[in-house]
């Protein structure tokens, strides 16, 4: 499984975004364990204060390991939730059994678990499973019922005592009803609280940078100005997204299956590369929505896109032996530059393309359907095997490296001046539109602002000419970039 001692070693990159300045060198680990429809993923949003986990009746809506880092009462904690565990032999779906997989990798990962009951049901052979994984585990555990919201559920959610454990917990974790007591009890369970680390230069995090910044407070390593690039993957089911992070991590942390729809939750895994640290967040595959008739599945579209709210850089994955370049492709791909993510396309199942002429014709193609962000690269790569994923991480480092670039205002001016010496703006109403001066005002993504004599008169087409010379200039490949024109006051003319 890989031992406690190399999560140990990688700990401080396991939550959902790496923490710089004033955060332990060791994050403590909590992991919320239970049978199916227990309301552990209730709980986990609970103590997350965000809807990161999905929540449905149904029985078995989470599958992959979930993590997020949360502050606990001021002391930041790594939160798990896990797929529900059913007894062996009492589903005949495989599934089951590698979310059983899953969780036993949590609990290798993790300095205490709580283990949550459902009070509104008597307890059942389920139960009785996780009570004994957890005591050959070896880890920790509070135990709670959940669904208690009020005195009358009191009784029966006591009949959890016939099954051993020492001190039972009673909590409405949809209510927030007793999680407070829980808080507490998780916070005393706790190993003690490490020194923390100090950022060097000064302590203090880098966050936005004044632009249009990605939704959600920014985080940076201790060695870097710049925030670790949230990757997210997304393509159609069965497009071998999973697969693909699998691949990147080096590790079985997605469930990966040949049936479209395994992944339903957009799953955070951090992961040290070649080219630094990137957080991966492999989300579930987006139908159209004609197609889209069961509800888990709706909601887990949901979770896709709020990746896309969150992320820096979107991979778009596409089937290179299914179609390519779909109306569902465009729209996904869509979806991501309408937001103003970086973009790649990466072109899946590289063997069984064969031959270089294919690869041509279908990256011609391709080019063609995604005209509309053509700043996008397009790699080829096989998640299976491994080939172009190299290529990939590098395209990834390049790309978040551009989302984030500063042009230094000088330079900025010196290159407005020969773009407008090579191809000065056209007429607007007869009338000359001069450019005076220019800056750039934030990043995630580049964004420029012109002050001119007249903005209204700024053609479209010469929008595009700036923006491909800045492409060009200061390689901002894979990304999109935003162009603002502003009527020049007396003041703000260049002297």
């Amino acid at each position: 499984m890989g031992g406690r001692r190399d999560v140990r070693r990688r700990g401080t990159k396991h939550g959902g975004i790496p923490v710089a300045g004033g955060r332990p060198e060791r994050l403590p680990f909590v992991a919320i364990v239970g049978r199916p429809n227990a309301g552990k993923s209730t709980l986990f949003n609970r103590l997350a204060r965000a809807p990161l986990s999905i929540v449905d009746p149904t029985p078995g809506v989470t599958r992959d390991r979930l993590y997020a880092e949360v502050d606990l009462r001021g002391r930041p904690v790594g939160l798990i939730d896990t797929g529900g565990i059913e007894a062996e032999g009492t589903s005949g779906d495989r599934m089951s059994d590698r979310i059983r997989l899953q969780v036993r990798v949590a609990l290798e990962e993790t300095d205490l678990v709580v283990c949550l009951f459902d009070a509104s049901t008597p307890p059942g052979a389920d139960d009785a499973r996780v009570v004994d994984l957890l005591r050959r585990a070896g880890r920790p555990v509070l135990w709670a019922a959940n669904k208690v919201d009020k005195p009358a559920d009191e009784p029966s959610a006591a009949e959890y005592y016939a099954l051993g454990v020492p001190e039972l917990r009673m909590l409405s974790a949809a209510s927030g009803q007793g999680v407070g007591a829980l808080l507490d009890a998780i916070l005393a369970a706790l190993p003690p609280e490490e020194p923390a680390a100090e950022t060097p230069g000064g302590g203090e995090d880098e966050a936005g940078d004044g632009g249009d910044d990605v939704a959600g407070e920014e985080r940076t390593t201790k060695n870097e100005g710049r925030p670790v690039p949230r990757v997210a993957v997304i393509g159609r089911p069965n497009a071998g997204k999973s697969t693909l992070v699998n691949r990147l991590l080096g590790d079985e942390r997605m469930l990966v299956d040949e049936r479209p729809g395994t992944t339903r939750d957009a799953v955070d895994a951090a992961v040290e590369t070649a080219e630094g640290p990137m957080v991966l967040i492999d989300t579930a595959g987006l139908r159209r929505r004609a197609r889209i008739a069961d509800r888990l599945e709706r909601l887990s579209g949901l979770s896709a896109v709020r990746a896309l709210e969150r992320c820096h850089v979107a991979v778009l994955l596409v089937d290179g032996a299914a179609d390519a370049g779909t109306d569902q492709d465009q729209h996904l791909l869509g979806l991501a530059a309408e937001r103003g993510r970086a973009l790649i396309v990466a072109v899946n199942k590289l063997d069984l393309v064969t031959g270089s002429a294919a690869q041509r014709e279908l990256d011609a193609r391709l080019r063609e359907a995604f005209g509309f962000a053509a700043y996008a690269p397009i790699l080829f790569v096989s998640a299976r095997s491994g080939r172009g994923v190299r290529e990939l991480v590098r395209t990834i480092a390049r790309t978040s490296e551009a989302f984030n670039r500063r042009v230094g205002t000088g330079e900025l001016n010196r290159f407005l001046e020969d773009a407008v010496t090579k191809h000065s703006p056209p007429l607007h109403q007869n009338r000359p539109v001069r450019l005076l001066y220019a800056a750039q005002t934030g990043v995630r993504p580049p964004t420029f602002v012109f002050l001119c004599n007249r903005p209204e008169g700024v053609h479209p087409s010469y929008e595009r000419y700036l923006e491909n010379r800045l492409r060009e200039r200061y390689g901002f490949d894979g990304c999109p970039i935003k162009l603002r024109f502003r009527r020049a006051r007396r003041d703000e003319a260049p002297r």
